[in-house]
C-alpha cells in the first residue's frame, strides 16, 4: 500500500491531482516538457480517466499560464451554436443576436483553449477549426472584418482519432495538426497504486473522520473501474453517504459493478443476468459505465441508435420502483 507521504497532490487551475503511481508521475513529467512548447497537444484516454486535469496542467506549466484558460466540450452544443461559441458573432447576425459577442478563440487570445471531446466535431466545423489552427484569420458570424488570434489549442478525446482518420470519419489533416504532441492518460485499472490514494482523497472531502478498512481497499484495488476516476468518485460518495455505519467503510458498503453506473443516467439497476432482458440491461449499464454516462458513445459501443438507448433507459426507469441515486 502506498504511504501518504509518497502521494503527490498538485493543484491545476483549481483541480487537485492525486498521484501515487509511477505511470502518472511519468505522465506529469511529459506534461511539463510538452507545456514548454507552443505546439498543439492531443490528450487521449478513456472517459473519466482525467484528461481535463492533464489539459489544465499543460496550461499551468506553460509560458501562457498567466493568460486566459478557456474550455469547451465539443459534444455539448449543436453545430450552429458551436460555431458561434468558437468564433463569435456580430449584432444582427441571426435571430436573437441582439449584441455582438466575441468567440472563445478571442477570449483565449495569448492563452489556452481546451477543446474536450474533439472527436464529436462535425465535418464542417473540422474544416473551420483547421484553418484557424493554421493561423488563418477568420470572421465572426455576420462580420466584415477578420479576427486574428494567438491561441494554444489543447484537445482531448476518448476515441481513436488516427483510426477514424484512416476510415475517413475524421479529417486526417486536422488530426495531424491537433496531435503535434500527444499525451495518453492510462486508465485507472493500469495504475492500481492511485486507487487507494484517490479513494481516501474523495472520502476526506466528504468527511475527514471517515476511513476505509483494509478489506475495502483491497476490494477497490481489485475492481476494473470501467468508468475510471469518475466511477470511483461516485462509488465512494455513495458509500459515505448511504451505506457506511459509523466511521469506517468496509467492502460490503461499496456498490461496484453495473449498479455503479453514473448518477446522471437516473435509471434502475440492471436486472439479474439470468434472462435475455437481464443480459441486455447489464450490457447497457456496462457501456454507460465505460463511457462515463455519455449516451451517444454508449449507443455506439452497443451498436444501437441514441434514440433506442434513451427509449430503453426510460423503460427501465418506468419498470423500476426507484432510480439509482
Amino acid at each position: 500500500m502506498v504511504e501518504e507521504q509518497q502521494i503527490h497532490t498538485p493543484v491545476f487551475l483549481g483541480m487537485t491531482a492525486v498521484i501515487a503511481s509511477q505511470a502518472m508521475r511519468d505522465l506529469l513529467q511529459k506534461v511539463e516538457r510538452a507545456a514548454r512548447s507552443s505546439a498543439s497537444v492531443l490528450i487521449t484516454g478513456e472517459s473519466g480517466s482525467g484528461k481535463e486535469l492533464v489539459a489544465r496542467a499543460v496550461h499551468q506549466y506553460s509560458p501562457r499560464s498567466h493568460r486566459a484558460w478557456v474550455d469547451l466540450s465539443c459534444a455539448a452544443l449543436p453545430e450552429h451554436l458551436l460555431e458561434s461559441e468558437l468564433f463569435g458573432y456580430e449584432r444582427g447576425a441571426f435571430s436573437g443576436a441582439d449584441n455582438s459577442k466575441p468567440g472563445l478563440f478571442e477570449l483565449a487570445h495569448q492563452g489556452t483553449l481546451f477543446l474536450d471531446e474533439i472527436g464529436e466535431l462535425e465535418p464542417k466545423m473540422q474544416v473551420k477549426l483547421l484553418r484557424v489552427l493554421d493561423g488563418v484569420p477568420y470572421y465572426r458570424l455576420g462580420a466584415t472584418r477578420k479576427v486574428t488570434v494567438d491561441v494554444r489549442v489543447v484537445a482531448a478525446t476518448n476515441q481513436n482519432l488516427e483510426r477514424l482518420a484512416a476510415e475517413g470519419k475524421f479529417r486526417s489533416d486536422l488530426f495531424h495538426r491537433l496531435s503535434q504532441l500527444t499525451l495518453h492518460v492510462p486508465p485507472l485499472r493500469e495504475r492500481i497504486e492511485d486507487i487507494p490514494a484517490l479513494a481516501r482523497h474523495v472520502l476526506r472531502q466528504h468527511d475527514p473522520e471517515m476511513s476505509f478498512t483494509i478489506r475495502a481497499i483491497r476490494t477497490l484495488e481489485s475492481h476494473s473501474w470501467p468508468g475510471n476516476v469518475r466511477e470511483l468518485r461516485n462509488v465512494i460518495m455513495k458509500a459515505a453517504v448511504m451505506h457506511a455505519p459509523g466511521s469506517q467503510i468496509d467492502s460490503e458498503h461499496l456498490c461496484l459493478g453495473s449498479a455503479s453506473a453514473p448518477a446522471s443516467n437516473s435509471v434502475a439497476a440492471p436486472a439479474p443476468a439470468g434472462s435475455i432482458d437481464g443480459m441486455e440491461r447489464r450490457m447497457i449499464f456496462d457501456a454507460l459505465a465505460a463511457t462515463g454516462g455519455h449516451q451517444q458513445q454508449a449507443a455506439a459501443r452497443l451498436g444501437i441508435s441514441r434514440r433506442t438507448l434513451s427509449r430503453k433507459l426510460r423503460a427501465y426507469q418506468t419498470e423500476s420502483t426507484g432510480a439509482v441515486a
